[in-house]
C-alpha cells in the first residue's frame, strides 16, 4: 500500500475526495509517524489526537452525504504554537503560558477547520518566536530530520520539522524576521510570507505587531499555494488586515510548474551575493538562477543599498514592539503566577513570574527595545531605525520599478549543529540576514529548496512587491519543477 505520509497535500486530498481512503485513515497515518519519530524530531508541543480524528470523522460524514468540500479537506496541518487554538494547549514555547487552553480560535485556525483540513497539533519554536533555531523553545529543541544533531531554523522550526520528517503533509508558521523561510531553507521544505496584511493576525499571540505574519509551509510549491488561499483574505478583526481578495497564487504556481518563465524579469540583490554567505550556498544559488534563464527568466543584478542596515534596524524594531506587546505577561490575568503568598506586593508577584516565566533571549529583546524606546533614547535608536526601514521599502519600491520579482539566497548557511550559536547572539542574528528586509518592507517572500551543500538543504528566496505573492509562486513553482523536491535520509 503507498505510504499516505509520504503523498502531497494535493494528493491526498485527491484521494479523500474520490474515496479511495477517508479522511481517518489519512490521519491516523500521520499520527502513528508522529508517534514512530517525533521522539527524535521533537517537532510537536502538543499532539491533539482525539480533536484530529474527529475532525477526520466529520471530513468523511460530510462526503458520504454528497456535501462539495474544499480542495484540502481532509488533509492533516500542524499549526505553530503562536495561534490560539480554543480548548487546545497553546504556549507559544514559553512557561509563562504553559498548560493555558485559550477560550477562542485564531481566524487562520478557524478557516483551517471550515476548510475540512485536520488539525493534528501544535509544533514547537523559539520562545514568543525569538529565535533563528528554536533552541530557545522552553520545552527543549527541535532536531533537524536531515541530521538530528543540527538546528531545523527558527523560529518555526517544529512546523518545518513535521514537513520533513513526513509528520505533516502542511503546516503554519508565522515571519516576523525570516521564521517561516529560513527553517524551510534549512529543512528542504517550503516557506511563504505572504505579504503582511494578506493573512490575519486575530489570535496570532504577538511579538512584533508591525511585522508578524502567518503564512503557510509545505513539501511542495502548489500545497503551499493551496495553504494560502484557505488562510488569506480581509479579516475585519484585525485592524492591519488588507480589505483586498488574496491574488490567485494557486494558478500562478500551477502555471509555474509548466517551467515556463519567458517575459518574467528577476533580480539578483547585488548586497546579497557578496561576502557572508557560504561557497556552497552561493554555489547552488547560483545554479539556480542558470536554471531559472534557461527557463526564460531575464535575469539582471538590483543594488538595494539599504538593505545592508536592515539587521539593525530589526533588532530595533522588534524588540521595542515586543517590549510594548509582552507586557501584558504580568502573572495577573491569564498564565504562570509566582510568588502570590499574601505576603508580596502586586510589583514583586510580577517580577517573580517574569524571571520565572520568561527565557534569556526573550528576556533580552525585552530589555533592549524597552531601552530603546526609553526617555532620551527614543529618536536615537527606535526612531532611527523606523527611518531606515522608509529607505529599505524605497530600495524595494525603485527595484520593482526594474524587475518583477528579486532572488537571494534565503539564508547564508546550512543549518548548524544545536548549540554552535547559543553563546553568541550576533551570530544566531545572521541566520535571518536575507530575509529581513522583506518584513520591514511588509512584502512577500517564499523560500523553495534549490540544491544541497554539504549533503544539507539550501533554498532560494523570491521577494515580490506587495500584494503581488502570485508573482512568487510562479517563481518557485518554475524553478521547482526542474530541481525537483528533497528527501532527508531516512529516520
Amino acid at each position: 500500500m503507498t505510504d499516505l505520509t509520504r503523498m502531497t497535500a494535493t494528493d491526498l486530498a485527491g484521494l479523500v475526495a474520490s474515496g479511495e481512503t477517508s479522511a481517518v485513515e489519512v490521519t491516523r497515518a500521520h499520527l502513528d509517524r508522529i508517534a514512530a519519530v517525533d521522539d527524535r524530531v521533537h517537532a510537536f508541543l502538543h499532539v491533539d489526537t482525539e480533536g484530529a480524528l474527529a475532525a477526520a470523522r466529520a471530513v468523511d460524514e460530510r462526503r458520504a452525504a454528497g456535501e462539495q468540500l474544499g480542495p484540502l479537506a481532509g488533509v492533516p496541518v500542524a499549526v505553530k504554537d503562536v495561534l490560539t487554538t480554543k480548548g487546545v494547549p497553546t504556549t507559544v514555547g514559553s512557561k509563562i503560558l504553559e498548560g493555558w487552553r485559550p477560550p477562542y480560535d485564531a481566524t487562520i485556525v478557524q478557516r483551517l477547520r471550515a476548510a475540512g483540513t485536520v488539525m493534528l497539533g501544535k509544533t514547537n519554536m523559539d520562545e514568543f518566536a525569538m529565535g533563528s533555531s528554536t533552541e530557545y523553545s522552553a520545552y527543549g529543541p527541535t532536531h533537524n530530520p536531515w541530521d538530528t544533531d543540527r538546528i531545523p531554523g527558527g523560529s518555526g522550526g517544529g512546523s518545518a520539522a513535521a514537513l520533513a520528517a513526513y509528520e505533516a503533509p502542511l503546516a503554519i508558521g508565522s515571519d516576523t524576521g525570516g521564521s517561516i523561510r529560513q527553517p524551510g531553507a534549512v529543512t528542504g521544505t517550503v516557506g511563504a510570507k505572504p505579504t503582511y496584511g494578506g493573512t490575519s493576525r486575530y489570535g496570532l499571540v504577538a511579538f512584533s505587531s508591525s511585522l508578524d505574519t502567518p503564512g503557510p509551509c509545505a513539501r511542495t510549491v502548489l500545497d503551499a499555494a493551496l495553504l494560502h488561499q484557505v488562510i488569506g483574505g480581509h479579516d475585519p478583526r484585525d485592524s492591519t488586515s488588507i480589505p483586498q481578495p488574496v491574488p490567485d497564487v494557486v494558478a500562478a504556481a500551477k502555471l509555474g510548474a509548466t517551467g515556463d518563465l519567458t517575459g518574467v524579469k528577476l533580480g539578483i540583490v547585488k548586497e546579497f551575493t557578496g561576502e557572508g554567505a557560504e561557497p556552497g550556498v552561493m554555489a547552488a544559488f547560483r545554479e539556480s538562477v542558470d536554471t531559472l534563464a534557461k527557463l526564460g527568466a531575464e535575469i539582471v543584478e538590483v543594488s538595494c543599498p539599504h538593505f545592508r542596515y536592515a539587521l539593525p534596524a530589526y533588532y530595533l524594531i522588534a524588540p521595542s514592539e515586543c517590549s510594548s506587546n509582552l507586557a501584558r505577561f504580568d502573572g495577573v490575568r491569564f498564565g504562570l503566577r509566582v510568588g502570590d503568598d499574601g505576603n508580596r506586593s502586586l510589583e514583586e508577584v510580577m517580577s517573580l513570574t517574569r524571571e520565572a516565566g520568561f527565557g534569556a533571549e526573550v528576556k533580552r529583546r525585552i530589555m533592549v527595545g524597552t531601552y530603546a524606546l526609553s526617555s532620551g533614547y527614543y529618536d536615537a535608536y527606535y526612531g532611527q531605525a523606523q527611518k531606515v526601514r522608509t529607505l529599505i521599502t524605497r530600495d524595494f519600491t525603485a527595484a520593482f520599478e526594474q524587475v518583477d520579482a528579486l532572488i537571494s539566497p534565503t539564508t547564508p548557511f546550512v543549518a548548524f549543529p544545536i548549540g554552535a550559536r547559543t553563546a553568541d547572539p550576533y551570530q544566531m542574528y545572521l541566520a535571518d540576514l536575507f530575509t529581513i528586509p522583506t518584513n520591514l518592507y511588509g512584502g512577500p517572500g517564499i523560500s523553495v529548496p534549490c540544491g544541497l551543500s554539504e549533503g544539507l538543504p539550501v533554498g532560494l528566496q523570491v521577494m515580490a512587491p506587495t500584494m503581488a505573492d502570485d508573482r512568487m509562486y510562479r517563481v518557485a513553482a518554475a524553478l521547482e519543477s526542474v530541481v525537483g523536491t528533497f528527501t532527508p535520509p531516512a529516520l
